[in-house]
């Protein structure tokens, strides 16, 4: 039977709303019986803790330390493979070189890779950087949506059909499937964007093929802008933004998504594309996008961006639900496992602060740093929290990204361009070593009923 297009098929009925509360009523669990039945909530424990659920080489984060026989909080570390990724950074930014290809082949092949085994990856990368023939036109300009993951996701899953070994989990043939769309990534999202800024919102299209003899994130800025131009700052400060994001121990949402997704059996595209649907939610990788909207109504509810007095004022309105979304939160504070400090943060701030110079937004930046010093105090006495709460990467990044005109639909692909290289290590590390399904086990708490004919109800 033919849609009838003049029926709104998106319209909440009250049909429709009257079966949702059904949902409501007959879906409800209650609370405490999560600690009756022993049930670790999220998959974490009474005390915030991530619950074991598999072993991994790939990275790890470190925010507790043992001083004689007790669990204290301390300063935030992350390693890739092993490497201190503070470490990383200090080592290219000193010789001046792009790092985010180097941490790629060091997350996917655990070592360094020399000056040779660098240049010749980085020729592969650059290889694999080109869409099938008229991909472009068929498939990202066509139905161009405003949520630019849904299209990255649509895009990957359309690429299964290109390849005539889609579903062959072979180590290689998986590290060929995923070094190509590691390399695709930013013009999907690019291309995407661009898309959806030009029929939808009527602006100029440009389609800027990629630069082989530039790095990843020169790329993203020379495909994304009109110009193509950039300053090295900005192509050097976004390099870094993607190093910091490329992995975050195996248990985020969108990791621990690809493992269970990849124990099943599937294919790299089916695999990835469950990894961007967990990214794209607000809890995971649009949390930046919070931070940025949040500032801009604080921007425009002060007076006086250094006065300390009301930034304070604002803060507790924040926590109060008084403020902004009213929701009780000050965007990109506090994380679930740093506690006295995001150690990507730290790296993040003192570019930030170059850029802020750069294009002149020195105010601005002033008034992240204020908020930054000023919200764990008041968090610690409005939540009575006292762990210990600090800025997370979210909180700068955002701001970073605003500051390098990148459009704000941009700000979770782009947290994908660079989490692709963590979900592909992890996709090869669980078919390597699982072989087991991830099944976790959840108990049935609801009631016994009889059957009741249809005539008797």
């Amino acid at each position: 039977m033919p849609i009838d297009k003049s029926i709104d098929y998106s319209a909440i009925t009250p049909e429709i709303r009257a079966l949702g509360q059904k949902c409501v009523d007959n879906s409800r669990i209650a609370p405490e019986w999560y600690t009756q039945y022993k049930v670790n909530r999220g998959l974490r424990d009474l005390n915030g803790n991530g619950v074991l659920t598999g072993l991994t080489e790939i990275s790890d984060i470190v925010a507790f330390e043992t001083v004689d026989g007790q669990k204290k909080p301390c300063e935030g570390k992350l390693y890739y493979r092993g490497v201190d990724v503070e470490e990383i950074v200090k080592g290219f930014v000193k010789e001046k070189r792009f790092g985010f290809e180097e941490t790629v082949y060091l997350l996917l092949f655990g070592e360094l890779p020399n000056q040779k085994e660098l240049s010749e990856f980085t020729e592969q990368l650059s290889f694999y950087r080109t869409l099938p023939t008229n991909f472009v036109r068929d498939i990202i300009m066509k139905a161009p949506s405003a949520d630019m993951m849904n299209t990255l996701a649509r895009s990957v899953l359309t690429l299964y059909g290109y390849d005539s070994a889609a579903n062959d989990n072979s180590v290689d043939n998986v590290l060929r499937q995923s070094l190509q769309l590691i390399a695709l990534f930013p013009m999907l999202s690019v291309y995407g964007y661009q898309a959806y800024n030009h029929y939808v919102k009527g602006n100029s299209l440009f389609i800027h093929n990629p630069d082989p003899n530039l790095s990843t994130a020169e790329n993203i800025l020379h495909i994304l802008r009109p110009d193509s131009k950039y300053t090295e700052l900005e192509a050097r400060i976004l390099d870094v933004a993607l190093v910091l994001h490329a992995e975050h121990g195996g248990g985020n949402n969108s990791t621990f998504t690809t493992h269970v997704v990849t124990s099943s059996g599937t294919d790299t595209y089916s695999t990835i594309a469950a990894a961007l649907g967990s990214l794209k939610g607000p809890k995971h990788g649009g949390a930046n996008i919070k931070v940025v909207q949040m500032f801009e109504d604080m921007k425009n509810t002060l007076t006086d961006w250094h006065d300390e007095e009301q930034i304070s004022e604002y803060l507790r309105a924040l926590l109060n639900k008084e403020a902004f979304d009213k929701q009780g939160l000050i965007y990109g504070m506090g994380h679930a496992v740093y506690s006295l400090s995001d150690p990507r943060a730290n790296v993040f701030r003192h570019f930030v602060e170059s850029l802020a110079s750069e294009k002149h937004r020195e105010d601005e930046y002033a008034l992240y740093a204020a908020v930054e010093r000023l919200a764990p105090k008041i968090i610690a006495e409005e939540r009575r929290i006292y762990k210990g709460v600090a800025a997370n990467i979210d909180f700068y990044s955002g701001f970073v990204y605003s500051m390098l005109d990148l459009p704000l639909e941009l700000y979770t692909p782009i947290f994908a361009i660079s989490r692709i290289a963590g979900w592909s290590a992890h996709r090869i590390e669980e078919l390597i070593n699982a072989g087991k399904i991830i099944r976790p086990a959840y108990k049935n708490v609801g009631e016994r009923h009889e059957y009741v004919p249809l005539a008797e109800r």
